[in-house]
């Protein structure tokens, strides 16, 4: 799988004329070497991938993770640097990117301490932001991904069962993200077990938990905090970090009431919020615009005399937690098979907020969903 998307993306590089690309974006690190998990930029420690259209590929990684890269990289080179050890990973650069015409580099992902120095040995007229390349590449998912986010589904549904027992009078809301995290990390590790035998990839679900509740609940990236739930209250999920299985990542959201709905008023507003959703799924399939799928999601929470939604109505998921296509206005992307996207409806008032999101692939006459979790009016109130 990995041999396969540096070959494909030498091929990409050739049609470009680009001598070589430097990626050091860690998803795409990933993406194209399978290498992951060494410390990141976060302890100034970079690694870099450099993919040259015409000879060997490199990674240059800390030498404090060499056993870990020598064991997982498809690379064919791997250049290790110490810690205040001559250039570090300077050392390499030089002598990689000597006589070359084109150089591709991430141009919104580079970590400025590599970009500078790339700057400092490199005509900037020899730059190339090869990211349209990489992006346009990972927005088609092959069968492996498909079956792997398939896979992030089934964890995803797990988290959310457990989430939604959890929810009721009395309880405070990091409860429900404690059960989520464990009946997620559970389901992967029994997925693992059963279809990823002897893989390192780690089953824990982690992340801090988006979750609202009670007058909390406009407040739509809200941390799951020490706040006691109270019978009456609206309880909002939110799974778009936390759902990591294998290293794929979905969106998915849900509203709950516990016991009942006490204002009339947000019966209609979660109602609105399912409607425009079924409405951006009705547009979602191939040959369509990104920006059409969108619209129709807009137009319905608009008719109902919401104002216009205040973010998007999906994005591509995948390795990143954000990925192209993002199905918002402007975006002109063809929806095609193999693609992977979170779809969400909405309402947003004042005083009220109602979301439910899913995710689904895209097929070849629609598209399959894959976190399937009750979400009628009836089946959000926890009695």
């Amino acid at each position: 799988m990995f041999e396969e998307r540096i070959n494909n993306l030498r091929k990409k590089l050739d049609q470009e004329a680009v001598d070589v690309a430097i990626i050091t974006d860690d998803d795409s690190v990933y993406y194209y070497s399978g290498y992951y998990d060494y410390l990141h930029m976060e302890f100034w420690r970079p690694t870099i991938l450099i993919v040259p259209r015409n000879d060997k590929s490199i990674l240059i990684t800390p030498t404090v993770d060499v056993a870990l890269a020598d064991k997982e990289t498809k690379i064919d080179v791997l250049k290790a640097w110490n810690d205040g050890v001559g250039s570090e990973w300077r050392e390499h650069l030089p002598t990689i990117l000597k006589g070359k015409n084109k150089i591709g580099i991430e141009l919104n992902h580079m970590p400025p301490l590599v970009r500078n120095y790339i700057d400092s040995i490199v005509d900037k007229n020899k730059i190339f932001n090869v990211t349209p390349v990489i992006t346009e590449m990972r927005m088609v998912k092959s069968n492996e991904e498909l079956q792997i986010a398939r896979y992030a589904g089934q964890v995803a549904v797990a988290m959310m069962t457990a989430g939604r027992s959890t929810i009721t009078d009395g309880v405070p809301e990091f409860e429900v993200a404690i059960a989520a995290s464990n009946a997620g990390t559970r389901k992967a590790s029994e997925i693992l077990n059963s279809n990823y035998k002897g893989t390192r990839m780690s089953p824990l679900i982690h992340f801090l938990h988006i979750m609202a509740s009670g007058e909390h609940i406009t407040t739509t990236h809200h941390r799951a905090s020490t706040r006691i739930m109270r019978k009456g209250e609206p309880a909002y999920l939110c799974f778009c970090g936390m759902t990591n299985f294998h290293r794929f990542k979905l969106g998915f959201d849900r509203l709950f009431f516990i016991d009942e709905i006490k204002e009339k008023s947000h019966e209609k507003a979660y109602e609105i919020a399912i409607e425009s959703q079924a409405a951006a799924l009705k547009a979602l399939k191939p040959g369509v615009k990104a920006e059409d799928v969108h619209a129709a999601y807009a137009e319905v929470i608009q008719s109902a005399g919401y104002d216009y939604p205040l973010f998007r109505c999906g994005r591509g998921v995948g390795f990143s937690f954000l990925e192209e296509p993002q199905l918002v206005c402007g975006s002109k992307t063809i929806i095609k098979p193999g693609m992977v996207f979170a779809v969400d409806g909405s309402t947003s008032s004042e005083n009220f907020r109602s979301q439910v999101g899913d995710s689904f692939i895209v097929t070849d006459d629609g598209y399959e969903e894959i976190t399937p979790f009750p979400k009628q009016l009836q089946d959000s109130i926890i009695k």
